[in-house]
């Protein structure tokens, strides 16, 4: 027998190191946190036009604020300026022009890293399309006068020579020159890739292709104008961009099956009855429980619930051995984890108050904060509670 005994305590114990050895690790999960950052990037423009690619290249420059309110969903305000180019084939000439620009945009950026490969704030790089529309406010277009000036003694100075005007050149050189400052509306859409150097710091490069008005580059081309940039820069965050958490794994069920054998037991005598119901009865201990529910985002109590606190308060005045313990809780449909920590906290601190405020001393009240991790009540609403229990 006492063999027999041996062999099923070994199998039992085989049985949960195999449970043990085959138990899934936990992992680490992160819960975004909505985040302010900075943007400062510099790169280069390209204008379209007639003349060669290089001639119409020019310096440019970006700061931005934005915030991102999702994982996938932010926005920011960027001011982009410096310089734009203009350039044009005619009358025997090839002149070029530069002038100078300010525009303010608003985007809308949507990170498509997270949205299909799912959070994750160490990822080290993110790709993010981006948006928007802003105003193009342009001057100093003093070049493109001159130009405008050179393109129509050339005019004349073939007509002169042919005896007759050139049906090549009969069209108007830069029909569309501007002079002072012109505002013009601007869209803009493109790509941004962000490398991760640290939780506050990344390397950015961005791509975008803008469109404005077709006097832009005061040449009439029948189409709207349109200017890229490429710029590279840092982006830095304002302030806690997540938290983290781990997550424990389930543990396994290890279920073992006892064998009772049933012995007859003797009924006690009469007095030996008495005397165990009259210890059951002196070791019966009073408890209260009651439940002050809040409404959603706050921990005031409400007029209803004050007669719950008030509950306790006589419970623990008619028994003054007795202690209550108040717990804190948010409901997890609503809100991220830090947020409804503090919540949960703040929701048990206002009961604890109005019970110092009935005259309970605070060695009698133990406080606890629960947040979102435990949800008491199966419907998400009733989370957004404190729950006193007394005894």
């Amino acid at each position: 027998m006492k063999n027999i005994k041996t062999i099923l305590s070994g199998m039992l114990l085989m049985g949960c190191l195999t449970a043990a050895a085959q138990e899934p690790a936990s992992k680490t999960v992160y819960d975004f946190q909505p985040h302010w950052y900075v943007q400062l990037q510099a790169g280069g423009q390209h204008t379209i036009g007639e003349v060669d690619f290089a001639d119409l290249l020019s310096p440019n420059a970006q700061v931005a604020v934005g915030y991102n309110f999702t994982p996938v969903v932010g926005a920011r305000l960027n001011v982009n300026a410096w310089q734009s180019k203009g350039g044009l084939k005619s009358y025997g000439l090839n002149k070029n022009w530069k002038w100078n620009y300010v525009a303010p945009q608003v985007d809308l950026m949507f990170n498509l890293s997270n949205l299909f490969a799912g959070y994750n704030p160490t990822r080290v790089f993110n790709l993010s399309l981006f948006g928007g529309l802003g105003a193009n406010i342009a001057f100093s277009n003093k070049e493109a006068q001159d130009a405008k000036a050179e393109f129509i003694a050339a005019r004349s100075a073939y007509d002169a020579t042919q005896g007759q005007a050139n049906q090549a050149y009969a069209h108007e050189p830069l029909e569309y020159l501007w002079d002072g400052t012109k505002t013009r509306l601007v869209g803009q859409l493109g790509l941004a890739a962000d490398f991760r150097l640290s939780d506050a710091v990344s390397l950015g490069l961005e791509l975008s292709a803008n469109t404005l008005s077709d006097h832009y580059n005061s040449k009439n081309g029948g189409n709207t104008d349109w200017y890229y940039n490429a710029l590279v820069g840092v982006k830095i965050n304002l302030g806690q961009t997540y938290t983290s958490r781990v997550v424990e794994a389930p543990k396994p069920q290890v279920i073992v099956k006892e064998v009772v054998k049933e012995v007859p037991v003797q009924q006690p005598q009469p007095q030996v009855q008495q005397q165990l119901t009259q210890t059951a009865t002196n070791a019966t201990v009073d408890v209260i429980r009651r439940e002050i529910f809040f409404n959603i985002n706050t921990f005031t109590i409400k007029k209803a619930d004050e007669q719950k606190v008030k509950d306790i308060v006589d419970f623990l005045n008619q028994h003054p051995a007795a202690k209550v313990t108040v717990e804190g809780y948010a409901d997890k449909g609503t809100g991220n984890a830090n947020v409804n920590y503090r919540l949960a906290g703040k929701r048990a601190a206002s009961v604890v108050t109005m019970l110092k405020k009935m005259g309970i001393s605070a060695d009698r009240i133990v406080s606890v904060n629960k947040g979102d991790k435990e949800q008491p009540f199966p419907i998400n609403e009733k989370n957004r509670v404190s729950i006193c229990v007394a005894q």
